[in-house]
């Protein structure tokens, strides 16, 4: 049985694509340390993905921009992400696990909560959508330096909040999330002339 694990990244950045990731293991090619991406270090992670990529029997990665994730909603991006890996893969998987999360395939699927630290087939495919991501978040902080993208990958930090409300959102910020939609209306930087307040009922 090809079972396939699923799993996206970058659902709560404020900043560019979410990353889904599908990965159908060999089970003849055990991969020692897998584990969920968010325990494991920047180059424990790099290596990883090398791995996963050279002995996996297939692996797929797509994204869902900004622009879009705007126009659905979170959730229905991630949705999207996955159901785009998934239909990417060569090899049709005869199974589903996917991270918290249920999609509407013709396919028989399990949703686990924490799945990325339960399933190693889900653990695989957070490994190399976040080292994906990362890679997406270090090219675009060569544009958008004033960020901080290459360490804070877009979620709301105390110095990527401050940057939003120095310099406003960039055509890549997810314009309907809360923190950037405020930053749109005013900024730090913004000033208003100050106005007298009436003292007398207008005549």
């Amino acid at each position: 049985m090809r079972i396939c694990g699923v799993d996206e990244v970058g659902r709560g950045s404020l900043f560019g694509p979410v990353v889904a990731a599908a990965v159908i293991l060999n089970p003849r090619r055990r991969i020692v340390g897998l584990d969920d991406s968010k325990k494991l270090t920047h180059d424990r992670r790099a290596v990883l993905a090398e791995r996963i990529k050279e002995h996996a029997l297939d692996f797929s990665i797509a994204q869902i921009d900004a622009a879009r994730i705007d126009a659905w909603n979170i959730y229905q991006a991630s949705k999207q992400a996955m159901i785009a890996c998934i239909a990417s893969l060569t090899t049709a998987p005869d199974y589903l696990l996917i991270d918290a999360m249920e999609l509407e395939l013709q396919v028989e699927q399990k949703s686990l909560i924490h799945g990325d630290a339960k399933s190693v087939s889900i653990a695989a495919a957070s490994i190399i959508a976040k080292v994906e991501r990362d890679r997406m978040m270090d090219e675009f902080h060569v544009t958008y330096p004033q960020y901080g993208l290459c360490h804070n990958r877009g979620y709301a930090t105390p110095d990527h909040l401050a940057a939003l409300r120095e310099h406003g959102p960039t055509p890549l910020h997810r314009h309907s999330f809360a923190p950037v939609r405020e930053s749109a209306t005013w900024s730090a930087s913004a000033s208003q002339v100050p106005l007298p307040l009436l003292t007398t009922e207008p005549q």
